[in-house]
This record gives C-alpha cells, sequence and structure tokens, in this order.
C-alpha cells in the first residue's frame, strides 16, 4: 500500500514538474527576452526488484494455500483477503512446489506432488548425501546381495542396476548411489530415517 503510495505521489510529481518548467520557459522569455531555459528535474524512480526473500515468501504462501484447504476456501470467499507480498494472488499451478510430507510407495501408487490431502508418491527425489536423483524402477524389487558398492559403481544405468533385481508385481525400486529401497506399500518417508532425500521441487 506504501509502496503504491510513493509511486502515485511520484507521477503526480513528474507531471507538475513538467508543466511548471514549460510554465518557467514562457515566463524567463517573457520577462527577460532571453532565451534561457529553467530545468526543473524530477526524481527518477528505480525499476522495482523482488528480493530473494521475497520470493521465498511467496513460496511458503503458495505453499499454505495448496496443503491447507480451509486457507484456500477462505481466499475463494473473501478474494481480497490473503495476497502474496507483490499485491497478487498467489498461482494455483504446482510449479516449483515439494511434497509435504514426501510419500514412497508401490507401483500402483500415483506419482505427482504429495500432500496430507493428495496422497500421491514423489517422482522428484534426490539424496542430499550423494547428490544423485533417485531412480525407480515399477514393479521390481531389490535383490538382498545388493551392496554400497554395487550402486556406487552402477548409477545411474538402468541396464545394470536391473541385473539385481527381482520381478514383483506392485513393487517399486527405488535408489540412489548410497542408498535403496524396496517398497511395497504407500509410506511417509519420515518413517525412513536412514534415508537423506528429499522432494526436488515439482
Amino acid at each position: 500500500m506504501a509502496d503504491d503510495l510513493d509511486e502515485l505521489l511520484d507521477e503526480v510529481e513528474l507531471r507538475f514538474c513538467r508543466d511548471r518548467s514549460a510554465t518557467s520557459r514562457e515566463g524567463v522569455a517573457g520577462v527577460g527576452g532571453s532565451d534561457k531555459e529553467v530545468k526543473i528535474s524530477a526524481p527518477s524512480v528505480p525499476p522495482k526488484e523482488t528480493s530473494k526473500e521475497e520470493d521465498d515468501l511467496s513460496d511458503l504462501i503458495e505453499d499454505i494455500f495448496h496443503d491447507d484447504p480451509s486457507v484456500s476456501d477462505l481466499s475463494k470467499s473473501n478474494p481480497g483477503a490473503i495476497t502474496n507480498c507483490s499485491g497478487h494472488r498467489p498461482p494455483s499451478q504446482t510449479k516449483g512446489r515439494k511434497c509435504c510430507p514426501v510419500y514412497l510407495g508401490g507401483s500402483s501408487a500415483p506419482l505427482g506432488l504429495g500432500t496430507n490431502t493428495s496422497q500421491r508418491t514423489c517422482d522428484q527425489l534426490r539424496c542430499t548425501t550423494c547428490d544423485f536423483r533417485v531412480i525407480t524402477l515399477d514393479d521390481y524389487e531389490w535383490n538382498k546381495s545388493c551392496d554400497y558398492f554395487f550402486f556406487r559403481n552402477n548409477m545411474p544405468d538402468l541396464n545394470k542396476l536391473k541385473v539385481k533385481t527381482l520381478s514383483r508385481r506392485g513393487a517399486r525400486a527405488y535408489a540412489c548411489q548410497c542408498s535403496w529401497r524396496s517398497i511395497q506399500n504407500l509410506t511417509d518417508l519420515r518413517e525412513e530415517q536412514a534415508l537423506r532425500w528429499v522432494c526436488g521441487k515439482h
């Protein structure tokens, strides 16, 4: 609100100064007979730039809108009530969002952005330990003979990795370069304390 008021005042001042400089030129030429012009410069208004903090805050507000249906309903019933820092209403698309919570699941579980209300398995997982993207193999599980060196040497070559998989309908095999899991049922990633996987944004 304050920024809008400042912009309006700057615009008024800019127009006022232009009109005043025109009359000043006429007055000086009429009184003294000289061609000298009186120049009054208006203050320049720097272009608005959104800082990284404002962008992060906007993302956080968008996450709240997406995850909490009550807030979303409130914004529909009172459109001007909740806005982000830039004064625009948060967009409804899922671009740039993270799963909260993050779910793992078997091949029958739908992939996508996971929330409390929409329990989808994340397909954008990334490991914070080895910094590899987590690969998934539907209808497979890892052989018990798999070890750290096998994944360390063969990631992310799927043909080499499939050598140590077993076909199992409904299962999904997950792996990065340092960790692996075979999942059958929908599982909250917070229950898998050993895994250092996070959603890398959808």
